[in-house]
């Protein structure tokens, strides 16, 4: 649903976008994480139609953001971090534009109304001035206005922004039922938000992509603890097994100033299952082992270590 090879863009000598490339299938959730100045609001505006790329391609539903803006626009529902409301306007007035906007005809404008009222739960906000709608009301409206026409795919930027908890799960339960029709890309830098409706997250450091993976795989160990009855100095047998990159120990003996250790961090390459090799390592050392198992690391270490302290 929505695809993009190749992207670059500049601002002046600084660039923003450097060979972005990432796919997005049918009924996909994806969070799109990343720290300030990373560049996910000029990918966000590309996505979007708002502005043009240097270099590269984007298609949405099959169509050529740049070559069939159009086209593409039909295909699209966008929800900016601050939804464009007229201020003046009434609830039903707003989603009168919207439809009229999206050039949804006449005889069918009513229809869409009522059943993207009914979805949101708007029905008794209809006849309130957008002026005098709650920060909740205001999200969902602007929600409905992305959502009039029934696009294929949906852009989301921050949609919990300035919500409170009840709303907050509203908003994910919508975007669940959202996701049965459409396929949804979210900019946050709320990973919870991530973790809690999306399947699959892109991380973007310095204009790229450094990570592009289903949240169970991004959070897959690529550790293992290893715990002994007794302290033990094995870092130099550990470090030689095939794909360790790091070996730390965590409670060690004494002092804490010697190589002996009762619990070991064994850390890999992305993607190593490590346990095996521990535990054929140490049935065949005969080390008195308490306890091994895979240590899993949560989004946020995973954001923190491929963004190096930078904040989102």
């Amino acid at each position: 649903m929505i695809t993009v090879q190749g992207l670059v863009k500049h601002y002046g000598p600084h660039c923003a976008l450097d060979r972005v490339d990432f796919r997005v299938g049918s009924g996909e959730i994806v969070g799109l994480l990343g720290p300030n100045g990373a560049g996910k609001t000029t990918l966000m505006k590309i996505l979007t139609g708002f502005m043009q790329p240097d270099e590269g391609t984007v298609t949405v539903a099959g169509c050529d953001v740049l070559a069939q803006p159009m086209a593409a626009q039909e295909e699209l529902g966008y929800l900016p971090e601050n939804a464009p409301l007229y201020q003046e306007l009434t609830v039903l007035s707003s989603l009168r534009l919207a439809a009229s906007l999206r050039r949804i005809p006449q005889p069918r404008q009513d229809e869409a109304i009522v059943d993207i009222v009914r979805e949101l739960g708007l029905e008794d906000r209809l006849t309130v001035p957008v002026a005098s709608l709650s920060k909740g009301f205001r999200q969902r409206l602007g929600l409905a206005q992305a959502i009039v026409h029934r696009p294929r795919v949906l852009i989301l930027d921050e949609p919990t922004n300035g919500l409170d908890p009840t709303q907050i799960v509203e908003v994910r339960g919508l975007i669940r039922r959202l996701a049965e029709h459409s396929t949804i890309l979210i900019s946050t830098h709320i990973l919870s938000e991530v973790e809690a409706v999306c399947q699959r997250v892109l991380i973007l450091i310095q204009g790229q992509v450094r990570a592009d993976a289903r949240l169970q795989d991004l959070s897959a160990s690529s550790a293992a603890l290893l715990r002994l009855t007794e302290g033990r100095d094995i870092s130099s047998q550990l470090v030689r097994l095939p794909g360790v990159t790091r070996v730390t120990p965590l409670e060690t003996e004494g002092s804490g100033t010697g190589g002996a250790a009762r619990l070991w961090r064994v850390e890999g390459m992305n993607g190593t299952a490590l346990c095996p090799a521990v535990f054929a390592l140490a049935a065949e050392q005969a080390w008195p082992v308490a306890e091994l198992r895979p240590d899993s690391r949560s989004l946020e270490a995973v954001f923190n270590e491929l963004a190096g302290g930078e904040r989102s």
